[in-house]
């Protein structure tokens, strides 16, 4: 069962994305951020897991944050991607390093600035495009406090991959979550598709995109 919610220039789904992926149309660009089963493949919960759900205090992070929780972490099979990459033209995914992917000139890495051995220190995306290999410095925990989602990434991350696809004007993320990169397309006037088939985040993920475009609409 599927449900779709129109918010400005924003479709998002609630279901499967491989039985939505079915139904919608081509986009100019795939920008996602896939779970990576690394989660299920340890057993549990990483340290870094814990922590996020200690520190964040915001409003949805009681059923966001759940302890135990590992649904999320269940990483897409090898038609699943291929089923995505046939959507666009243009595709990065972060977590490259985890799928069954082709070789890439121009991976990303978001340099997390992360100065503790027990963290993940850097993230890896692949990508289609070709230009040269290029870094993103940000801090994970100074750039994105009281996060809504375990792995969620900064806004400003998305946007940076956002701007990496040229004149592309629409795009797809097909691991939705709590939403950023839905966030991301709405400050950069780009349309957006959204699938996530976790109920608590895809209603975060409208929440999130509806006010941010309420406050874009306030801005002009």
């Amino acid at each position: 069962m599927t449900e779709k919610v129109t918010i400005g220039n924003a479709e998002l789904w609630h279901g499967d994305c491989l039985d939505v992926l079915q139904t919608i149309a081509p986009v100019d660009a795939v920008v996602t951020d896939p779970p990576y089963g690394i989660l299920n493949l340890a057993g549990g919960e990483t340290s870094a897991i814990r922590k996020s759900r200690r520190v964040n205090a915001g409003r949805f992070a009681g059923t966001a944050l759940g302890a135990g929780d590992h649904e999320w972490d269940e990483a897409p099979s090898r038609h699943v991607l291929l089923t995505i990459r046939e959507k666009a033209p243009i595709q990065i995914i972060w977590g490259g390093n985890y799928f069954d992917l082709p070789p890439c000139r121009g991976i990303l890495v978001w340099d997390k600035e992360q100065p503790w051995e027990n963290f993940s220190q850097a993230e890896i995306a692949w990508t289609n495009i070709n230009r040269p290999a290029a870094i993103f410095r940000m801090s994970a925990t100074r750039g994105e406090p009281n996060k809504l989602h375990p792995t969620q990434k900064p806004i400003r991350l998305m946007e940076w991959c956002i701007n990496r696809c040229g004149s592309a004007a629409s795009f797809l993320d097909p691991f939705m979550g709590s939403g950023t990169t839905g966030v991301a397309c709405v400050r950069l006037g780009k349309s957006f598709v959204g699938i996530e088939r976790e109920r608590k985040y895809f209603d975060i993920a409208c929440e999130r995109i509806e006010n941010e475009q309420r406050q874009r609409r306030l801005a002009v």
